[in-house]
């Protein structure tokens, strides 16, 4: 049995314009999927999610996602999720030339399922690595995160980027501008997530944005304005020293250019009611700058803040499931232990 983990991200800026060619800059988060993979003698493949909201799932199948588990999670996200996985398998056995290996498979997660912290992402490089690893076949970071955005390509019908997926298989701060794709030196900034316990539906979400901007000319200006901000931040990351903790400056021009993108997110109709309110009580508790993370509708936000007042204030905010620290992860894809998927993030939020 091979294990691999993976860990999730934050967009500190970016998401949405990332699909039109500006850049992004997601981070890399201690919050972990973890996927056990032990090789069979058949070619079947046989999927065990020990947690997928609050019900989990076993479900055996021969190459194809047919089957669905009954489970008490929106149907899209369960097609979603089988079909992550049932990707990665492709691309595990493509890379291995072993196209008739089968698989049993545990997925565990810390990351709550499209909230726009990258659990696909995360399942999916973890899935390649440990998959890959158990026929044999090592794959260096760089391939693996070219195998995992083509496999997350193919559910998401050619609207994904390959942000998440590079950021979830190296780590740290990534910088992503179409294929261009290459790590960021950083301080270890100070995450706070906030989480309202809802999804949305990213396909949606992204084609509703497409719509806007081919209909106006001043949402395509929007999205072309969230990529000026996403390049000056990223002079301000460049500039700071990634070995000391970040200067106030820094984490007060970074915050306020965070305020600006939710603002320009919110106006390309991507944000809810239950994000607006966690984004707004984080500012009101001194965060430097909040704004909703991932395609939006639902999910999360993200606050810079280094003292408890935003998890606090968070906690007590209607339409906050829960709040956490999330620290940066230096360490992409690892082959983990029974302890990686573990932590204080959401209960019963997995996958």
């Amino acid at each position: 049995m091979t294990v691999s983990s993976a860990p999730g991200k934050v967009y500190l800026f970016g998401e949405h314009a990332v699909v039109y060619g500006e850049p992004a800059v997601p981070c890399a988060i201690e919050r972990r999927a973890r996927v056990d993979v032990e090789a069979r003698a058949d070619d079947h493949v046989r999927v065990r999610a020990a947690d997928l909201s609050l019900d989990g799932f076993t479900v055996e199948y021969t190459g194809s996602t047919d089957g669905r588990p009954d489970v008490d999670v929106p149907r899209p996200l369960v097609d979603a999720a089988m079909g992550y996985v049932d990707a990665a398998v492709d691309q595990a056995r493509d890379a291995a030339d072993a196209p008739d290996a089968g698989f049993d498979i545990v997925v565990e997660s810390d990351i709550p399922l499209g909230a726009g912290l990258g659990s696909s992402a995360a399942v999916v490089v973890a899935g390649i690595d440990a998959a890959t690893r158990e026929l044999g076949h090592e794959l260096a970071p760089e391939e693996l995160a070219d195998r995992a955005f083509r496999a997350e390509y193919e559910v998401q019908d050619g609207q994904a980027s390959r942000a998440d997926t590079f950021c979830s298989a190296m780590g740290g701060a990534v910088r992503v501008e179409g294929d261009d794709c290459r790590a960021i030196e950083t301080p270890s900034l100070p995450f706070v997530v906030g989480f309202d316990g809802g999804a949305g539906d990213t396909g949606e979400l992204v084609a509703g944005v497409r719509r806007l901007r081919e209909e106006y000319e001043f949402a395509a200006d929007t999205v072309e304005s969230i990529g000026d901000i996403v390049r000056r931040g990223e002079e301000l990351l460049r500039a700071a020293d990634p070995d000391a903790p970040p200067t106030e400056e820094l984490l007060v021009e970074l915050g306020r250019l965070m305020d600006f993108d939710h603002g320009l997110l919110e106006a390309l109709g991507v944000s809810s009611r239950s994000l607006d309110a966690m984004v707004w009580a984080a500012r009101d508790a001194g965060a430097h700058g909040a704004k909703l993370t991932g395609a939006g509708g639902g999910g999360c936000i993200v606050a810079l803040d280094s003292t408890p007042g935003s998890r606090t204030a968070l906690r007590f905010t209607p339409g906050c499931e829960d709040a956490f620290q999330a620290e940066l992860a230096t360490e992409g894809v690892r082959v983990g232990d029974a302890g990686d998927a573990k932590g204080d993030g959401p209960a019963g939020a997995a996958r």
